[in-house]
């Protein structure tokens, strides 16, 4: 059963990279979300079988359609480190903007479905005709994947005015179309409304301050990036998805400043990612792997604890090692092992050792103590698990020199800890 799930989910992360990669030419980016979002870590097989998806996709898609980037915009060109400001004016107002879109899903999307089931045969057609009247009303630009609209939006052929009009009439054409039940994607609309509204700021604060040297296309492929962080967040693709799609590496400083504005105001203000909000909304709770990424981790130095009583060394005789136990209280003590390595012996196993008349005999030549498993204090706590119900005492030992016992860890303390954990 595990090996099908395994291979289900193999197969599932593959299809996606290698989806996301033909859609937009751009197998890096498809690498990244796979990873980012999807699995939230990543192996050499999982990444070596993503890659090759990837890969393969695209060159199947270049052999038909050529092996050009989505969109090209002239190089950009920044005279004054400051104009990193504008940028970062794009980032908050994307982040704002991504916030909308989805606060709209979390809202809207649930009345939906509450509606009674009868309503769910007409809905989706409800949505067709208002999206409909949208277009009818002056902006067809919203409907389909709009690249050309995009393209145009890049070479200044629209006001910023009315490019910031549809980007707000494609969220909310977006919006119709995916709580009706009818979705059209993520990516593409992402795309459209972040280029739109890219081009819209840009043009806005090439009106407020004329000495700007960012170009309308430029503008538009940062904002590209800036919702695609905010919305989908995933702050590493959104930087080579712009990156890969513009085939220009130039922009990349605005894009960085951009999407960090952009991603860390969305965090902010809605705490859910999207993909987690619509799974929890269908009765699923998928782990989320922004939570999982920004969980805090327990490490080995959290539950470590001095060592109680002498620490023995295997060169002392029985009867040194009895003289050092006999005021002590502890059952099980460590041994320090020749040249190196750690064991453990109990005060019962020394006292039977001495009735047998064995007492001038060195620990290292009368004990047959096997080497205990260490752990280093920087350890996930975790790592421990594995250890501390098989041995009463686990040595945590320095990783510079590993005869440097810096503490111990028990079954105790560790469940103690993550107990404090669950609790705080």
């Amino acid at each position: 059963m595990k090996l099908r799930l395994l291979a289900r989910t193999s197969s599932l992360v593959r299809g996606a990279a290698a989806g996301l990669a033909a859609a937009f030419n751009a197998p890096i980016s498809a690498v990244l979300f796979v990873i980012e979002e999807v699995i939230g870590r990543w192996t050499a097989g999982i990444l070596g079988s993503v890659v090759l998806s990837a890969v393969s996709s695209v060159v199947v898609m270049r052999w038909f359609l050529g092996s050009e980037s989505l969109f090209r915009i002239p190089a950009v060109e920044m005279k004054r480190p400051t104009e990193l400001i504008a940028y970062a004016v794009l980032g908050v107002v994307g982040g704002l903007a991504a916030v909308t879109f989805s606060s709209g899903i979390a809202w809207l999307r649930p009345v939906c479905k509450s509606l009674p089931r009868w309503t769910q045969y007409f809905q989706p057609a409800v949505a067709g005709l208002l999206i409909g009247i949208i277009a009818v009303l002056g902006a067809p630009q919203v409907m389909g994947a709009g690249y050309e609209y995009m393209d145009q939006a890049m070479h200044g052929q629209f006001t910023w005015e009315f490019l910031g009009i549809l980007a707000g009439l494609k969220i909310l054409a977006t919006l119709l179309s995916f709580v009706s039940g009818t979705p059209g994607g993520m990516f593409a609309p992402t795309l459209f409304i972040g280029a739109m509204l890219g081009a819209a700021v840009g043009g806005a604060e090439h009106v407020l301050l004329p000495h700007l040297t960012g170009s309308p296309g430029t503008y538009a492929l940062v904002g590209m990036g800036v919702l695609f962080a905010g919305f989908l967040r995933v702050p590493m693709t959104s930087v080579f998805m712009v990156l890969e799609v513009s085939g220009n590496y130039s922009i990349i400083v605005p894009v960085i400043v951009a999407n960090t504005f952009a991603y860390v105001i969305s965090r902010a203000l809605q705490p859910t990612p999207i993909f987690d909000l619509l799974t929890r909304q269908d009765g699923l709770e998928l782990p989320s792997m922004e939570e999982q990424r920004e969980e805090g981790i327990l490490h080995v130095e959290d539950a470590m604890q001095p060592a109680d009583g002498p620490v023995l060394d295997a060169s002392k005789t029985l009867e040194e090692a009895i003289h050092l136990l006999d005021h002590s209280e502890i059952e099980q003590v460590l041994v320090k092992l020749t040249p190196t390595g750690w064991g453990s012996v109990s005060k019962q196993q020394l006292l039977t050792m001495a009735n047998e008349g064995r007492g001038v005999t060195t620990l290292g030549a009368l004990l047959s103590i096997a080497p205990l498993p260490y752990l280093h204090p920087d350890h996930p706590l975790e790592t421990a698990l594995r250890y501390v119900d098989r041995w009463p005492l686990v040595p945590v030992v320095n990783r510079a020199d590993f005869r440097k016992l810096e503490g111990v860890v028990t079954q105790r303390h560790v469940l103690e800890r993550y107990r404090e954990f669950g609790e705080g």
